[in-house]
């Protein structure tokens, strides 16, 4: 079970069937999932006519909706934060600035081949060709990111099918691989165990001390779990350094598992 609005739900049967993936849920079992529901769900009145069979119950009045390590008046601050990035209109997605960047790279990818394909393979120009080509497939790496989460177009399945060309075709990875983890990413931001990007492999990263600080909980390790505020991983609490370096290693980490 899981509570949404004060409202507890129970998904267990559910949630095998859940298009975002099973363990989105999962990691909120027993928790108070409203921050995230309303964070994954665009069309919240659609997706609460598949909660009402669900719904099993309510928090009685005394009973708080959220958890005991998290700080009420943040949790508000965060609710009234959002509210008013939509209502200023922060989130409505850029047609032109999206489509430029899709042509953008579209060139860059072509510049890669047509250099070594004309000038040959001698140093020079495999170097350039190179540099265009890893530009190219980092910036399709973050506009499929804007296509995973639906913020290019209003629609999901025009998203989902430009992703597929962006994610599947163009860099050879499969969309589906790439939402199921991006999901529980964003479902426990810096949550060691429950979010993928800090699944790396022991024998090659080790975290370290450059995570957030959930108060209270450590490894035995003395390894810093996280601290959840709100569950957006809108703070972090390391240097900018330590960050560049973090996300290095993660990156590494994604390529492997990707191949894996």
């Amino acid at each position: 079970w899981l509570v949404i609005d004060r409202k507890v739900y129970d998904v267990s049967r559910f949630s095998k069937h859940h298009p975002g993936g099973s363990r989105v849920i999962s990691h909120y079992a027993g928790q108070d999932a409203t921050d995230a529901f309303v964070a994954f769900h665009s069309d919240k009145s659609l997706v609460k006519k598949y909660l009402k069979s669900l719904l099993i119950g309510e928090l009685a009045p005394d009973q708080p909706s959220f958890e005991s390590n998290k700080k009420k008046s943040l949790l508000e601050d965060f609710r009234e934060l959002r509210c008013t990035i939509e209502k200023m209109g922060l989130l409505t997605p850029n047609y032109t600035f999206f489509f430029l960047i899709f042509l953008h790279l579209l060139v860059l990818d072509a510049a890669s081949w047509l250099v070594v394909w004309y000038f040959g393979i001698s140093l020079v120009p495999f170097l350039v060709g190179m540099a265009f080509f890893t530009i190219a497939q980092i910036q399709m790496g973050w506009f499929q990111h804007d296509l995973g989460h639906c913020s290019v177009f209003r629609k999901p399945k025009w998203n989902r099918l430009l992703q597929i060309v962006v994610i599947n075709v163009l860099k050879g990875l499969p969309a589906s691989w790439w939402n199921h983890l991006h999901n529980q990413h964003h479902a426990k931001p810096n949550c060691f165990r429950k979010d993928p990007d800090l699944n790396m492999h022991p024998l090659l990263f080790s975290l370290g001390k450059t995570l957030s600080v959930e108060p209270g909980i450590r490894t035995t390790l003395g390894r810093v779990l996280c601290l959840q505020l709100a569950h957006y991983n809108v703070f972090s609490f390391f240097s900018s350094e330590k960050r560049r370096r973090s996300s290095c290693l993660t990156i590494i980490s994604i390529s492997i598992s990707s191949v894996s």
